[in-house]
């Protein structure tokens, strides 16, 4: 995983994003997992490139392992918006382990 922090100076986001690149799988109800890479995250959410694409509203979790090798890392959300090379996803509720693991990558 490599990560480096940037934003545009018109980024109208809350909480920052550090850029990443971190293979995550987007779980979702009554269907087959969407395979993908991360490619920013924040605690507000994160983008996920991928050959597929979900539509707007729809509920994720994204499962993965910070560092590649750590506990699995399960991220509930909905996608807010898409394109053609992946969608962006705003986190739900996210507990103390999951905030702090995100919070270390702004300190790499």
């Amino acid at each position: 995983m490599s990560v480096r922090q940037g934003a545009a100076a018109s980024e109208k986001r809350v909480h920052p994003r550090a850029a990443i690149e971190l293979v995550v799988s987007c779980e979702r109800r009554g269907a087959p997992a969407i395979a993908g890479t991360a490619r920013d995250i924040g605690l507000g959410g994160i983008f996920v490139e991928s050959s597929e694409s979900l539509a707007f509203g729809t509920e994720v979790v994204i499962v993965t392992h910070f560092g590649g090798t750590g506990p699995v890392v399960r991220l509930p959300g909905v996608v807010r918006w898409a394109k053609s090379n992946g969608f962006g996803v705003q986190f739900g509720l996210l507990g103390a382990r999951e905030t702090h693991l995100i919070s270390l990558l702004f300190k790499r």
